[in-house]
């Protein structure tokens, strides 16, 4: 027989009250002695009146105006005997907690009173305290449980503000290799510091663009002698961070690096000469036993929040690495990209044990709640002690703010599309209406399932209406630019519109071999032709720099604040040398309208864990501008665009890459001009539309 936990509440304080009755029966038969009568005969109250419980003696009940004993550490008051009053504490600060209890309890508020450090929220109503009142509290609670009960302040939290921790600026960063300390900015020695006054086992969370791998390879390099070094990281990067090391740390030969691309390299690890070993996260999860027999001594992790879940594989597989290594540094820009959950993995591998499980961490900092279906972790609570636990013993993070003074803003603003332009035939309306239907009478364990359905169903109608837009932009404004978009079929409309336009671009998605992006992102960088680069969402939003654009386009949205807020850093970042402007195109009567304000609620949740200073709350409102003017069909005009043409020459591009590729066949010079027109004149089923509907 199974019984839930509010039966089983009930059943205790039933079983409370049946044994005080009983207590208070065994009372009764004493008689009272007339001396110790009250004036006028009337007998002393039973102890038992109205089911209380009262916390002093016999001889104190016979002075009902005497002073209260505070000899003793509780003090006269009355309890419900029925009810259990709860509460938690909690930091508010490095030097003071707050009280929360559940319900007004008198003795309890007579305690707090007693405290010298007392302080009283108006605005909350709850108490707060000093820290170094804090035993003294628990102390003077304890005698009243069962009826109260207070959830202590965990030990870890305490050891956390007790220890002393290496002040950074005492420091020497000598031992770091000159080429690379010379090319450390201030602030990035400030977080080199910061990793070795934590025993080069720390987190480094920058914001995006301000050179975490430096800080990295400054701290291996400090930490030299405990070498050999493993780097984790994407697939897509483990050649970057060669290139970084053959340019940072001229002293390591690079025939002692070993890049990891497939299982055929795997002999280069157990190498003896092999001082530095680059792998990615599945390669890790691979080969573990073969990484652990080489005994790092430290190991960078970078892009860290990809590891979210305690229970992946990879995770496990850098657990059992991180632990017998005397160093551990991780990099992440956005260490979680939505909720606190996802920190755990990460603070358990720079320091196993730390906390004592998972769903301790759950309970304390994510609201868990046990279900039918487990822990539901995906709350919040406590975050601003989960704030300064971080500061103090994890990680360091700066913003683009707080220390490029000499960048300039980012700006963003949403896009409403055009209604007329979404694909809302009556069938994809009838489609698009069940699944927003669905969405949002799915329980909560399938909402992210539902979501990601209708995610997929709204990109098919936004294509028209996007494409456009792009279409325009190509044509009214100068410049270079970014449009990233989640779903292939997106990827591809926008790329084709981009050869409509005769716009050059580039595109770099999950296929996208690691050696060719190198290529792609220095054509962009560095080609004056270049207009676009095309890219995916969650492919693209890390590890490449793309500061020649000022513009970033999102012709969709992502479920995860980071991973957009990553996104528009690969402009807005250390080499940018104008303002930013990032745009999201919106749709209406799509999964937009839910998916924005989820994005601003995960903000605002990573905002008060300090982990993040952005909101989407402050973008500009724009309406996309359709261009159907009757104008533009009575009095065509060709414009002569100057990306159609190779610079300094009349010679179009189409027509050289119709050269190049011998199965087209050549056109007409004189042909050529009047497609030209007729090009311009009639753009696509839309403007038909237009033209048979006039009246002329």
């Amino acid at each position: 027989m199974s019984c839930s936990k509010e039966e089983i509440e009930r059943k205790r304080l039933a079983a409370l009250q049946k044994r005080q009755n009983l207590l208070a029966n065994r009372n009764t038969p004493i008689k009272t002695n007339p001396a110790q009568s009250v004036q006028g005969g009337s007998p002393l109250p039973s102890s038992s009146n109205s089911g209380y419980k009262s916390f002093t003696s016999y001889s104190n009940r016979n002075h009902p105006y005497a002073k209260p004993n505070v000899s003793g550490s509780v003090q006269e008051k009355h309890v419900p005997v029925g009810k259990v009053v709860s509460g938690t504490v909690y930091l508010i600060s490095e030097d003071r907690f707050e009280v929360n209890p559940s319900e007004f309890c008198a003795p309890l508020i007579d305690i707090f009173k007693s405290l010298p450090s007392k302080s009283y929220d108006s605005k909350s109503k709850l108490w707060n305290f000093s820290i170094n009142d804090y035993q003294q509290l628990m102390s003077k609670v304890a005698p009243l449980a069962p009826h109260v009960v207070l959830g202590p302040i965990p030990p870890y939290v305490l050891r956390v503000l007790r220890e002393e921790a290496m002040d950074p600026s005492c420091v020497d960063l000598t031992p770091i290799e000159v080429t690379l300390r010379h090319k450390l900015m201030p602030f990035q020695e400030e977080g080199v510091r910061f990793g070795i006054s934590r025993r080069g086992r720390c987190m480094i969370a920058d914001d995006m663009g301000l050179g975490k791998t430096f800080q990295a390879l400054a701290i291996a390099s400090y930490y030299r002698h405990n070498w050999p070094l493993l780097i984790v990281t994407t697939s897509s990067m483990r050649f970057t961070w060669q290139s970084k090391i053959q340019e940072l740390l001229p002293s390591v030969p690079m025939m002692n690096v070993a890049t990891l691309t497939s299982g055929k390299d795997t002999q280069l690890v157990a190498d003896k000469q092999t001082e530095v070993v680059i792998v990615s996260y599945k390669i890790t999860s691979m080969y573990t036993d073969l990484l652990k027999s080489k005994k790092f001594g430290i190991v960078i992790i970078d892009e860290s929040h990809y590891l979210k879940s305690h229970k992946a594989q990879c995770t496990m597989a850098l657990a059992g690495i991180t632990r017998q290594c005397a160093r551990a540094v991780l990099l992440s820009g956005t260490p979680a990209l939505s909720r606190p959950a996802e920190l755990y993995t990460q603070l358990s591998l720079i320091e196993p044990g730390f906390f004592s499980s998972y769903t301790e961490y759950g309970k304390r900092y994510c609201d868990g709640k046990q279900t039918n279906f487990g822990w539901d972790m995906t709350g919040q609570s406590n975050l601003t002690e989960l704030q300064i636990i971080l500061q103090k013993r994890f990680l360091i993070r700066r913003t683009k703010e707080q220390v490029l003074t000499k960048l300039e803003g980012k700006t963003r603003e949403t896009v409403l599309l055009d209604q007329s332009l979404l694909d809302h035939s009556q069938e994809t309306e009838k489609e698009l209406s069940e699944v927003a239907e669905a969405y949002k009478t799915s329980r909560s364990s399938d909402k992210h399932a539902a979501l990601i359905t209708y995610f997929s169903e709204s990109a098919k109608v936004k294509i028209p209406a996007v494409c456009k837009y792009i279409r325009e932009l190509v044509s009214s404004e100068p410049g270079k630019f970014l449009v990233f978009a989640h779903h292939r079929s997106v990827i591809d409309a926008v790329c084709e519109t981009l050869d409509e336009a005769a716009a050059p671009y580039i595109c770099i998605t999950g296929a996208t071999p690691a050696h060719a992006r190198a290529e792609l992102v220095d054509k962009f960088q560095h080609s004056g032709s270049c207009r676009c680069a095309v890219l995916s969402t969650t492919a693209a939003n890390s590890g490449i720099t793309l500061t020649a654009a000022s513009l970033v386009l999102f012709a969709e949205l992502h479920w995860n604040p980071g991973i957009l807020t990553q996104a528009e850093a690969r402009a807005h970042r250390i080499g940018q040398s104008g303002a930013v402007r990032v745009r999201y195109l919106l749709a209406e009567r799509t999964a937009d309208d839910y998916m924005w304000p989820m994005l601003q609620n995960k903000l605002n949740v990573l905002n008060n864990v300090g982990l993040s200073r952005d909101t989407f709350e402050d973008s500009t409102l724009k309406h996309q501008e359709s261009k159907n003017n009757i104008s533009r069909y009575l009095t065509p005009a060709v414009t002569k665009n100057k990306n159609d043409y190779i610079p300094g020459t009349n010679i179009r591009k189409d027509s050289l890459k119709e050269n190049e590729n011998t199965s087209i066949d050549q056109m007409d010079a004189g042909k050529q001009s009047n497609d030209d027109v007729e090009g311009s004149f009639l753009d696509d089923d839309e403007d038909d539309e237009l033209l048979a509907n006039l009246d002329l």
